[in-house]
This record gives C-alpha cells, structure tokens and sequence, in this order.
C-alpha cells in the first residue's frame, strides 16, 4: 500500500500521512455487512461447482458464485483468451480511484442516494487498496477502448456494495454496475484517466529508481576521477580522459532523461474525465467535472486538472507517445552506457579490461571460471523491448478514429509494461553491476600512456603533420609518443613530461 507524507514534491502531487485510494469523506464509515450473511443464497450447482445465472443485453451467462465480477466480464473471459495477462496493480487501482470519486460527486450533486453511494465507495476503497486482485481477470488485449476491463471495475464493485448492504452478490436491483457505479461514466472517459492515474503512480517510483542510477554513476565518477586512461572514438585511440570524467558523463545522461520524463509526466495530470461518450459530457450533471476531479485530487494527493477542451482528450493519445518516446530515449542512452560498460570490461586477458564488473552468476555451462557482463546483458534486452513498445504505442496512437482511440488497451499495456520493466532492471543494475564495479587503475595507465592519441598535444608545438608522422611511427614502432620526442630531441625530457602529462591533458589549459 502506498503511503504518502504531507508536503509537496516535485512531481506535482500534494503528499499526505494515508494510503493512496482511502477518503475521509463520504463511505469511510459504512459498517460493512459479515460475511456469515452475504455467502448465504440459492445458488445452482454443475459438475459439483456452484454458480449463479446472471443476465445482460445479449442473454444470460453462469457466473461462479465465488465471484465478484459478472456477467460482462464473463463474456470477456471467453472473448479474449489472448495473452494471459492480466492488469498492472496501478491501473486496477486507478480505475477504483475514479469509481470513488464518481460516485462520492454524485451524492453530492444528488444523483446517487447515500446508501448505495457509501456502499460504492466503501466497496472502490478496498479495491484500491488490492483487496479484490483476483477478480481483475479481463485479458490486457481486450474489447476496444476498455469497456470490458471497465464493466469488469463496475461488477466488482456492485458486488461487493451489494455484499456490504447485507445482500447476494448478482442481485443488481440492490446496486448495478452501469446505473450506479458507472453513472456519469462512460469507459471513453474512464480508461484514459484510469491510464494517467496509472502512470503517474508507477513513474514515481521510476524516478526514484533513476535517482539512483544517477546518484551511483555520479559517485563512480568522483571515485574514479584520478585515473587517467586512453579516450577511444572510432573505437580507435584518442586523447587521455579521466575515467571519472566518462562515468560522471554517464550520470548526466541519465539525469537528463529523467528530467525529460519528468516533464511528459506532468501533463498526465491533465484529466479527461467528464467527458462521457464523445467527450460532450453526455449524462452528466454541469458541475460534476470540477467536482470528480477535486475528489480525486483530495483522495489520490495528485494536483489534477481537468481538461480544457474533453473532446480533444477523448480523440488524442498524445500525451502517453509523448511520454513513451521519453522512454525510448531513456533506453537509448541506458543501452549505450551497458554497450560501453561491456567493453571496457571486456577480456579480461584478450580485452580493455579497464573496469572490473561484479560477478554475479558464473558465465558458463562448460568454460570454467569465465564470467559475463549480464546485468549489462538484461538491460540492453529490456530497454530493446521498450523500444519495441514504444513503437507499438506509436501505431496504436495514430490509429484512432474521429471521437475515440480504440486502440487505449495496448497502448496502456505497452507504457506501463516499459516504465515497469525499465524501474526493475534499473534497480538491479545499479545495485548488482555500477555500485560494485572496479577500476584496473594501473591496465588504464599503461594504455593511457602508450596512445599514439598523445600526439594530440604536440599540433601547437610542431604542427599537425609532423605530429601525424609522431603518431604513426609509434603505432608501427609500438614505442611511446613520450620516448620519440625525447629521442629525436623535439623536446627536452623534463618538457616532454610537462607537456605530454596525460593528466593535463584531461581538460583545458589557460596557456
């Protein structure tokens, strides 16, 4: 559960001392009905199962009697046998978030009668919280737009209102899904501000886990800021760098994309919901749209705002590509940083081996002792699948047609899929790879000294083309840049040592 202070951070949310999801407002203090009671009732039995028979527009449907969701989601159950995959916990609790705070404006507009409208926000409470998990069963790949994961949210919550009001689950007289729990919904308004709810919850621990990167990369860089070693480009020798200087390189890199994500994830904050059918509010009391949205600011902490103009929200998925493609950089720049971590740690005796990565698992099934750069190798495949995702997000998005994107589903799946599998790998791999890793300061020397890239620094003194000749005939030689100059007299020993210090070299000089 997720617990939250009282200050305001930077992600834009209002932080207070209570779980994300619970109100003290209207339906906290419902007394809920036992469960002696409600398990009671006339249930049909078949093949030793027990089930009830619920109906809807199309005709009637067994519903295990165990079950919280009912008949629509039953027909999703058998429509969309698709992936096996079920929901993200965040956008199970989003949607419920929206079913509260739905509901609570309704009492107050006096649309919904405060029996029912506690029951409801009683019953979206624990749901928030994850107490009903398993009834979520609506595969990611689902009805267009997300009407069956939203009318399996509606069944959930019915039942178990129709439980706290001491009556059987199914009896829809009681509390309904679409009249009640969904009244002034549409699945149009509700599934993409379930999305940004969603997402704004799970890339806050994405920043926090970036945080960290950042923070390790950064600390390698000062840990490592006295080795000298050769700078490569080309993957050929270069100029001297500091070791330190490349890590503390990498550390910015991450930095600025977490700050590009930041940025993308402040304009999920912006919310649709009102909007109904086609974004004209269809259904809806005028004062609703402020009112659900100051609901869920006060539940949720988030510092919402409602849409400008609900139509152009329904129609536009803008804002999650905007975010995905911040993803995508991200990976990038994470799988560049894994590519060079792996060479620099490649060898050790055949390669660089500038930096040792900590060994983890052994590398083999049948060569003793070798050891691999896998939690580099796990990044690389995770951030290539976020590209992937992020492509599927990109068609999915274009996609839509006229009031409505259809599309919303994968697009949900694919953005919370890449920030959760980018927040896990990014945790292992700053603590079982960068924390750990070492560096072969002496292997970093001997290269930085032997760099025919040494010759660099000579172009003020004897001009390029002689420095080119300096630098090929060390690299045929396979003799120092340092010794040449001082054999063929270009410079004094004691000028050679001043002026060809690969140290100095690492920066600019004031003369």
């Amino acid at each position: 559960m997720l617990h939250v202070n009282t200050k305001d951070n930077e992600n834009g949310r209002r932080r207070r001392d209570r779980p994300l999801g619970l109100s003290n407002r209207k339906g906290t203090n419902l007394k809920v009905c036992p469960y002696s009671v409600v398990f009671g009732g006339d249930f049909q039995v078949e093949k030793g199962h027990r089930f009830r028979i619920e109906r809807d527009t199309l005709g009637e449907r067994k519903v295990p009697s165990w079950a919280y969701y009912g008949v629509q989601t039953v027909r999703a159950i058998e429509n969309f046998p698709i992936s096996g995959i079920k929901q993200f916990p965040e956008f199970i609790r989003a949607a419920a978030l929206i079913k509260q705070a739905a509901a609570m404006t309704n009492m107050d507009l006096g649309k919904l009668d405060i029996r029912r409208g506690k029951a409801i926000v009683t019953a979206a409470g624990e749901v928030a919280e994850g107490k009903w998990q398993d009834h979520f069963v609506v595969d990611v790949y689902q009805a267009g737009a997300g009407t069956s994961h939203n009318m399996n949210t509606n069944e959930v919550i019915a039942n178990r209102a129709i439980e706290i009001l001491c009556r059987k689950k199914g009896d829809y007289s009681i509390i309904h899904p679409n009249d009640h729990v969904n009244m002034s919904q549409s699945t149009n308004d509700v599934f993409p501000t379930a999305m940004r709810i969603a997402a704004l919850i799970a890339v806050e621990d994405l920043m926090r886990i970036l945080n960290g990167l950042t923070n390790a990369l950064s600390d390698k860089g000062k840990e490592f800021d006295h080795i000298i070693k050769s700078g490569r480009t080309h993957l050929q020798d270069a100029v001297p760098i500091r070791l330190g200087q490349e890590f503390a390189g990498y550390s910015v890199a991450v930095a600025k994309s977490a700050k590009e994500i930041q940025y993308e994830r402040e304009k999920l904050l912006e919310l649709g919901i009102g909007g109904s059918a086609v974004g004209t509010g269809i259904n809806t009391h005028p004062q609703y749209q402020k009112k659900v949205i100051q609901y869920l600011r006060e539940i949720t902490g988030y510092k919402f705002k409602g849409s400008k103009n609900l139509i152009a929200s329904m129609q536009s998925m803008g804002d999650f590509i905007s975010l995905s493609a911040k993803l995508k950089l991200l990976s990038v720049e994470l799988i560049r940083i894994a590519n060079d971590l792996r060479l620099l740690s490649s060898g050790p005796g055949t390669g660089i081996s500038e930096i040792r990565l900590p060994a983890v698992q052994p590398g083999s099934s049948i060569m003793p002792g070798k050891v691999n750069p896998v939690m580099a190798e796990v990044l690389n495949m995770v951030c290539f699948q976020v590209i992937g995702n992020d492509m599927t997000i990109t068609m999915a998005g274009q996609a839509g047609q006229l009031e409505l994107n259809v599309m919303m589903p994968v697009i949900n799946y694919n953005l919370l899929s890449s920030i959760h599998l980018l927040t896990n790998v990014i945790k292992l791999f700053t603590e079982r790879c960068v924390s750990g890793i070492e560096a072969d300061e002496e292997r970093c020397s001997e290269f930085a000294e032997s760099s025919a890239g040494l010759a660099t620094i000579l172009n003020p003194f004897i001009g390029y083309e002689a420095a080119a000749k300096l630098a090929k005939e060390a690299l045929l030689t396979k003799r120092s840049i340092i010794d040449l100059v001082i054999e063929k007299g270009i410079l004094t020993n004691e000028e050679a040592k001043s002026i060809l210090d690969p140290y100095e070299m690492t920066g600019p000089k004031t003369n």
